[in-house]
């Protein structure tokens, strides 16, 4: 399909950036999983061993195994052309596979396709199998970039006295490189959570109990098998117990873990966009970019923008999938599958913020003339400085005399501290303490 043509943007305009994502969220991508676990969940069949299966040979193992392996966009395509006649998209895989187990010669081991289960340990299995690998290929990666940026960052300006705003007023100066290292430190907290939490899986056939397993094979302890299934096999974690689907409360911590980590990412771009404005930083400037179609001379912070817009985006479908995933009617109704095929789109959407991010944060250049000029302008801000002085030494009402200093309409200057400090009943020493702080440097530690 011609991108031009698309309705989302993030197979439309955005689909370079997140291409990827496609070996992982596509219709392709989802009936791959699917193929993946019942080739593997047949091949532990044979492992346990089941008596029928005894004749399955290690060859016919390896043979299987590149079913899955060597899956192609046209095995896609065949199976979809199944689905059009059993109007059942798990039901089509298994006829797939079936038709292949007859091509390699192992017919009579068909029925042991899907043996027992019903569509959502399949479902439940390959959908949190994809988000596991996503996780580990191209998010978290992606993600410690970014960090790593900001931690390059933060450490180029560590330096740089910068003067706070709280409640959008001046306020106690700062150094940029620690406000930029606040964002990586709560990155980073978040990122070491997104790690400690376990992608679970559903497995226990039609209502979760293992039924039709168990009725055919009493002897064999099935939830053993499918603990070892699901942790060994696929490297997941079992829920259990569970009704027909997966309850999706990890699933919901996940989401509620990806939108805490654009949240914070707004913050940042809400942060450095400001900044922007009042000169802090410059834009380096692309050769043949257009700023707006009307001023020349604009040169706007469009990423720091565009990854905002995005991560808005990509949080109110986190914030849907967390709270309706793990809500379902009874055993089960089938209202999670069609929201479990969009959760792609807020990954793309966070993954199309992290480079613009990383763009935009690359192309800022320092403005220090800009900062020392605003620390310059604001000596009111030492008063906190002065009066915590004048506490230490015991002085009457050091706060109130401050403040009926710094709060007038009247330019607090350097000069204006200098003559109060020259008031002051303190010691010489005291005075030469007082007038060695400046905007610049009482930047605390």
């Amino acid at each position: 399909m011609k991108n031009i043509l698309a309705i989302s943007p993030v197979d439309g305009r955005y689909y370079k950036q997140v291409e990827e994502l496609s070996d992982f969220f596509s219709e392709y991508a989802l009936i791959r999983y699917r193929v993946y676990v019942e080739i593997e969940y047949f091949i532990s069949l044979c492992e346990i061993p089941l008596p029928q299966l005894s004749g399955v040979q290690s060859g016919s193992i390896w043979a299987l195994r590149n079913i899955y392996k060597e899956f192609s966009v046209e095995d896609a395509e065949e199976i979809k052309q199944i689905e059009s006649v059993t109007n059942h998209d798990v039901k089509a895989v298994e006829y797939f596979i079936k038709k292949r187990f007859e091509t390699l010669g192992l017919s009579q081991y068909r029925e042991f396709v899907h043996f027992g289960l019903t569509s959502q340990d399949i479902n439940n299995t390959a959908v949190p199998l994809s988000m596991a690998d996503v996780l580990e290929k191209t998010y978290k990666p992606q993600l410690e970039s970014l960090i790593g940026k900001l931690k390059a960052l933060a450490e180029d300006w560590k330096e740089i006295p910068m003067l706070a705003r709280t409640h959008g007023q001046p306020a106690s100066p700062t150094r940029l490189g620690k406000e930029i290292n606040v964002f990586v430190v709560r990155l980073e907290e978040q990122l070491q959570l997104l790690k400690s939490l376990p992608i679970t899986a559903k497995f226990g056939g039609a209502t979760g109990n293992m039924n039709a397993h168990h009725v055919a094979y009493p002897e064999i302890d099935w939830n053993s098998f499918a603990n070892d299934f699901i942790s060994k096999r696929l490297g997941l974690k079992r829920s259990y117990p569970t009704t027909q689907i997966e309850h999706y409360d990890y699933f919901a911590a996940l989401f509620d873990n990806l939108k805490r980590i654009n949240t914070i990412l707004i913050d940042l771009s809400r942060d450095i966009w400001l900044y922007i404005s009042i000169e802090y930083f410059r834009q380096r400037i692309k050769e043949g970019e257009v700023g707006s179609s009307a001023m020349p001379h604009k040169v706007n912070p469009i990423d720091f923008e565009n990854a905002e817009g995005n991560l808005g985006i990509a949080n109110a479908i986190y914030e849907h999938l967390a709270s309706k995933l793990p809500v379902s009617r009874l055993q089960r109704d089938l209202t999670d599958s069609t929201v479990l095929r969009n959760i792609g789109v807020p990954v793309a959407h966070s993954l199309i913020s992290f480079k613009s991010l990383q763009k935009g944060l690359s192309k800022l250049i320092l403005n220090e003339s800009a900062l020392e000029r605003d620390l310059n302008a604001n000596w009111a801000v030492v008063a906190e400085a002065i009066q915590t002085i004048l506490r230490r030494e015991n002085y009457p009402n050091p706060y109130e005399t401050l403040k009926n200093l710094t709060r007038t309409n009247k330019p607090v200057n350097q000069e204006l501290i200098s003559e109060f400090i020259d008031t002051l009943n303190v010691s010489e020493d005291v005075k030469k303490e007082l007038r060695s702080i400046t905007p610049s440097t009482y930047t605390g530690i």
